[in-house]
């Protein structure tokens, strides 16, 4: 940042680094020098010692270890000799001595020290040795003798004249060798001491050499530290400081125009504040202004965010399950269509259609109707795979398969089947899964479905044609005994393609007059008179003939034409019982089905309209009900069915015994009638239970001065039974079949069963 710290550092730094240099080249050399001394001093006293004195020439030639231990003590005596030893001049080992605590290491082979030296040079070899961890120079000296060692049986006495003699022979024999291994490293170790001394004397030498460096440094950059210290006070808007530099001359002259430039800055710099103040008030204002704005976009982009999933929520999943709706189902599978049909892998569809959903909907209630909904979807994704998708279809409108989709329906997609029976395999687990009861509102139910499979390419390779296939499989897989699968085959298209056409036929049956009444009288066995008939609606088709009800009222429920249909039928029987009184025939009654779909608010004002329009008295209207249209919604249901009764007409419950009635309700209920299921007729001979239940029935029934009304009555064991448990009407095939107004109108007579009864009673 400073110059003048740039070019103090550049001189410091230079002869800081040329000392360091030569300080640390002058200690490297001394400590060399001196380890270099060191070494060829313990050489020469080593060869030294190994020559001196005539004893160990003797000690050799006997091989006398003792006085030859005691030599190489001398030698070890000096810490830097790792080991030493004697070896005779043929090069064999007498003795050898280590360093006490050494770590050792091999004695090296004769050959290894001599071998490129001759008989008579002192030959000095260093070699790695990994035991003692450094390096070692091996020393080896020639021992001289005056006596051959070849020769032998020399005594000590000729030996010793040998030796005293010996300055007067001119040639000597090798004797032996000493061999010393002396460690380098220890010898380093030895020089430490000399090499700290050294070392303190270098380092102070070198610091007194940095302080005269710098202080030198220092005076010769000093105007030019005021000059940079000058142009930081610039930078940083301090103006209102002088240069001041000691000296005459240039310096003198370059400190007056550097004053003169720092006021014409400083008069300048105050003119700026002012502007740049009023420029930085401007700058907040627009920043808050900024701000503020940046906050409303910002909450507004949450809000589009937020609306876009929640859109998207909607869009694509089902408010009520949370699973996948038609619309993302049908992307989806279409994706898998075609990915299916590049990889050439398989893809089933199952389509579930819950049975006799609208019983529990009748029964219980929407609401309990929405919580079973919720607890099969539930049930539903935990039997599938992660990579399976699953959707419920609510669009009443929806083109796929039939025309209109109920809200009990569902698909699951299986993706990569291998084989036709892994669908069947989970289609049996979706069906256990279903079997487990739900506890909904204090009630066990047992839901179950019907299930049609449908394979993608076989049977199909487009989403609306895959829906088609699964929906007539299911639609196969319910008219064969419900909780069931089946598999979509060819032979189906025809039964699929059938009931297109009757949907079709039945939207304009009631347009075309196609539509028929049929009664069926409800007989008091007391009296044998008829005490009302039941409105019957029979669908007369044109090719197909007479349409059972048990095929065409659950299509028009599911179709929604019910409504369209119950209107059609009480207008019809209320004018048909209307016309048996212009003929002078006396019909106590006329009973008429309502649906499920029909009884709301505007039933009551299509009733009204109804009687008015007929003009049949209201005491001749009854209205029959099942128990699940009026328990749906108990509280609603009672203030509708008083509405009812203040205009007069009757009111019986239907098919008693198959729902779930309370009895505290049916208490409060203006009913004047119960009609016992047929299935409690059929069955009261199965078992001792089945009988009881219809005697209690009938006496709950009598205990609430209620009506009793038996329908599906058709033989004579049935009417025993009946008649002994104190039954009142009985209505079916044992007296007569649902017949057209005219055949009926023939009945209308005084006590036409009576004589039927009496034979009966009698056998």
């Amino acid at each position: 940042m400073f110059r003048f710290f740039t070019i103090r550092k550049a001189i410091a730094l230079m002869l800081i680094g040329l000392f360091f240099i030569t300080g640390s080249g002058l200690a490297g050399y001394l400590l060399s020098d001196k380890f270099q001394t060191r070494k060829l001093e313990l050489i020469d006293n080593s060869v030294w010692l190994a020559r001196s004195g005539s004893q160990q020439q003797l000690a050799i030639y006997y091989r006398d270890t003792e006085v030859l231990l005691e030599f190489l003590a001398q030698f070890l005596q000096n810490s830097t000799i790792q080991y030493a030893a004697v070896f005779d001049q043929s090069g064999n080992e007498i003795i050898s001595r280590h360093q006490e605590n050494a770590l050792g290491g091999s004695m090296p082979a004769f050959a290894d020290f001599r071998g490129d030296f001759g008989q008579l040079e002192v030959a000095e070899v260093e070699r790695d040795n990994p035991a003692a961890r450094g390096r070692l120079l091996e020393l080896s000296v020639p021992i001289f003798s005056f006596i051959n060692p070849l020769e032998t049986d020399v005594s000590r006495e000729a030996f010793g004249r040998a030796l005293a003699l010996a300055r007067n022979r001119g040639a000597q024999h090798v004797m032996g060798y000493y061999l010393l291994g002396i460690n380098l490293e220890q010898l380093q170790r030895e020089l430490i001491a000399y090499a700290l001394q050294v070392g303190a004397v270098t380092l102070v030498t070198f610091l007194m050499i940095v302080l005269v460096v710098l202080t030198i440094t220092r005076r010769i950059t000093a105007p030019l530290a005021n000059l940079a210290q000058l142009a930081e006070d610039i930078s940083a808007g301090k103006l209102d400081k002088t240069f001041r530099a000691k000296g005459t001359g240039e310096v003198h002259q370059i400190a007056s125009m550097l004053n003169l430039v720092l006021s014409e800055l400083s008069s300048h710099k105050a003119k700026m504040d002012v502007e740049s103040h009023l420029l930085s008030m401007k700058v907040d204002e627009r920043t808050e202004q900024l701000s503020r704005r940046n906050k409303e976009l910002n909450k507004a982009v949450k809000q589009v965010t937020h609306a876009k999933d929640r859109l998207r929520q909607l869009a694509y999943y089902d408010s009520l399950t949370s699973l996948p709706n038609r619309q993302l189902f049908t992307e989806q599978l279409e994706l898998l269509l075609k990915i299916s049909k590049r990889n050439e892998s398989v893809v089933a569809l199952l389509f579930l259609d819950l049975d006799n959903f609208k019983r529990i909907n009748d029964s219980l209630g929407h609401n309990a109707g929405d919580m079973l909904l919720r607890e099969v979807a539930a049930r539903l994704s935990s039997c599938i795979r992660e990579s399976d998708l699953i959707s419920q279809y609510f669009d009443a409108e929806s083109k796929i398969g039939v025309s209109r989709l109920g809200g009990d329906e569902f698909t699951v997609v299986l993706n990569k089947v291998e084989e036709p029976k892994i669908a069947g395999v989970v289609a049996e687990r979706l069906l256990e899964s279903l079997q487990i009861p739900m506890l909904i509102e204090g009630h066990e139910i047992v839901i179950t479905p019907s299930i049609g499979i449908a394979l993608a390419p076989q049977d199909a390779s487009t989403v609306e044609d895959l829906l088609k296939r699964a929906d007539t499989a299911m639609y196969h897989a319910k008219t064969t005994g419900k909780n069931s699968y089946r598999f979509y085959s060819s032979a189906m298209k025809g039964a699929g393609v059938g009931r297109l056409k009757l949907e079709s036929d039945l939207r304009r049956a009631v347009e075309r007059e196609e539509m028929v009444m049929y009664y069926q009288p409800q007989v008091n066995i007391e009296t044998g008179e008829l005490s009302g008939a039941e409105a019957l609606i029979r669908w007369n088709h044109p090719k197909h003939g007479l349409v059972p009800p048990v095929r065409f009222i659950p299509l028009a429920e599911e179709m929604g034409l019910i409504v369209k249909l119950g209107a059609w039928t009480l207008i019809e029987a209320c004018r048909q019982c209307k016309a048996f009184q212009e003929l002078g025939l006396k019909l106590p009654k006329i009973a008429v089905n309502v649906s499920s779909l029909q009884f709301n608010a505007a039933f009551i004002e299509l009733v009204k309209q109804v009687l008015i329009e007929t003009g049949l008295e209201p005491h001749l209207l009854e209205l029959e009900l099942t128990e699940g249209v009026i328990m749906s919604n108990a509280k609603a249901s009672v203030r509708a069915l008083h509405e009812l009764k203040a205009l007069g007409v009757s009111l019986s419950v239907d098919d008693f015994g198959t729902g779930y009635s309370s009895l505290s309700y049916l208490s409060r209920f203006p009913l004047d009638e119960l009609k016992i299921d047929r299935s409690f007729v059929i069955n009261y001979d199965k078992s001792d239970n089945n009988a009881s239940l219809v005697g209690a029935i009938i006496a709950m029934g009598k205990c609430l001065n209620l009506r009793m009304v038996a329908e599906g009555v058709d033989d004579e064991d049935q009417f025993r039974f009946l008649h002994k448990q104190g039954i009142q009407v009985i209505q079916g095939y044992l007296f007569a079949q649902p017949m057209p107004a005219e055949e009926f109108a023939k009945l209308l007579t005084e006590a036409p069963y009576r004589k039927q009864i009496n034979e009966m009673l009698a056998r």
